[in-house]
């Protein structure tokens, strides 16, 4: 720390100096010394805007901007003010302003802009943007709120950017959601007339808090302000909506918005969707999702896989399958995510070959199975007694590389131990050898307690005589 304050100091002597000696003359080894005392003499005559030694504004403006250090150009802005009918230049005051809040020294703002106001400088919106953008990153609404009003101190008109700015920053403090709500009250009173984006700022914070009414008062004042609601609008109110289970009404409003030649956005459409689904309203959802593109928006994987995963979970797994069939007609290919999901719900339903069938088709287009879809299939033909087709499951995922989880074996292994031949036991063991077994694989979980129980088994087991 004493050797850090030592080099703060020695730079500031240095600047110091610096400032102290006026700029050097070109040097010409042809020049006389009083050639030399003219050029300085003439120097100083002409340039009527430098005072003193300490030299000019820009000068100082251009020293202040270089220091990495705020408070290193905090002693230089002090020195140069010190100096007899010496003024700071306004962008002087801006960058050690900024510096100084960048580096979070706000009390050192403070102190500045008070000093500021009595020397009767003037100052443009922008610091005052900058200021409030540097306190709400900062986590300080307060002091955010409070430069707002300092705005008006300075004799400095608000603008509605920075109306939305200190909106935005104070409702993302659940507890700053009414003083937000004041200062919108009252943007009027200061010049500001709250635009679209405004509103839907406090919409959004009212719905995220429960308050569904005021964002819905909030919605329909828009309209007596002469101010057109846009689709952000509708959408912040459905989403409101289906949080509330109201999706009627969601549904309702949607109708509205395409009534008035409002194209909803994707995000409008899955909010709906996932609300249907959870409604269990999935005739609905499916309309809904066949809609989507006669009114100007592609439904995309996440509306399909939403749609798939409603009616797999209400046990429509052939509702589902006709889904993920429809989403090549539209431009769209299932994922990973569609056919896990739908290989799930088939299977959860006893229908085991469909559910195979599925999986053999993820794998040809490239997709890994997940180790869910292999469980669930090799699970549900365990179940049902049909061993060889669980067999042929865990032989088809071993082909591919893919390595099944502990629960999976633990699952096979005692029903491929009493209805199989030892040697299709022993077939099992070398595809499992060949797989890689790469670090953090659960096939090395499941090694562990696989091993004793697969060589019990092995040497129990007579073998035949050929």
């Amino acid at each position: 720390m004493h050797l850090l304050f030592q080099r703060s100091s020695k730079a500031a002597v240095t600047v110091t100096r610096s400032l102290a000696l006026p700029p050097k003359p070109p040097s010409s080894s042809s020049s006389s010394s009083s050639s030399s005392v003219f050029f300085l003499s003439s120097q100083r005559h002409n340039q009527n805007h430098e005072i003193g030694s300490i030299g000019s504004p820009s000068r100082i403006q251009n020293l202040i901007a270089s220091q990495s250090d705020p408070l290193l150009a905090k002693e230089i802005f002090d020195l140069a003010a010190r100096q007899p009918h010496f003024r700071h230049s306004y962008s002087s005051l801006f960058t050690l302003i900024l510096k100084l809040g960048r580096s979070k020294y706000f009390s050192l703002v403070d102190d500045l802009l008070i000093r500021l106001k009595t020397q009767n400088y003037s100052f443009s919106p922008a610091l005052f943007s900058h200021l409030i953008k540097i306190y709400g990153e900062a986590n300080l609404p307060q002091k955010a709120l409070r430069t707002f009003y300092t705005m008006v101190e300075f004799d400095c008109r608000p603008s509605v950017k920075h109306l939305n700015r200190i909106l935005q920053i104070l409702v993302s403090h659940r507890n700053f959601l009414r003083p937000a709500f004041d200062v919108f009250k009252d943007a009027h009173r200061h010049g500001v007339m709250p635009n679209t984006q405004s509103y839907n700022i406090l919409m959004r914070a009212f719905c995220l808090n429960g308050d569904l009414s005021i964002a819905y008062q909030l919605f329909n004042k828009m309209f007596e302000r002469d101010l057109v609601p846009d689709v952000q609008s509708y959408r912040i109110l459905m989403q409101g909506l289906c949080r509330k289970g109201q999706v009627n009404t969601a549904v309702d409003f949607l109708e509205d918005m395409l009534n008035k030649g409002f194209v909803p956005d994707s995000l409008s459409y899955t909010s709906l969707l996932n609300s249907l689904c959870r409604k269990k309203k999935l005739r609905e959802a499916y309309k809904l999702l066949c809609r989507m593109k006669v009114k100007g928006c592609n439904p995309d994987i996440v509306h399909y896989n939403t749609v798939i995963l409603g009616f797999c979970r209400e046990g429509r797994p052939v509702d589902a399958c006709k889904v993920l069939e429809d989403m090549a007609s539209n431009g769209c290919l299932p994922n990973l995510v569609s056919y896990r999901t739908l290989v799930s719900g088939l299977c959860d339903h006893g229908m085991l070959d469909e559910a195979k069938s599925y999986m053999e088709t993820m794998i040809s287009r490239g997709f890994s199975p997940h180790f869910s879809v292999v469980h669930a299939l090799v699970k549900g033909f365990c179940n049902v007694g049909r061993v060889e087709e669980a067999f042929a499951v865990l032989e088809e995922v071993l082909k591919h590389g893919e390595v099944p989880h502990t629960d999976t074996w633990l699952t096979i292994v005692p029903g491929i131990c009493e209805e199989i031949e030892l040697e299709r036991l022993e077939e099992i063991l070398r595809e499992v050898m060949k797989v890689e077994i790469r670090p953090n694989t659960r096939i090395v979980e499941a090694a562990i307690g696989l091993e004793d129980y697969l060589i019990k088994k092995i040497r129990a087991k007579p073998r035949r005589a050929y």
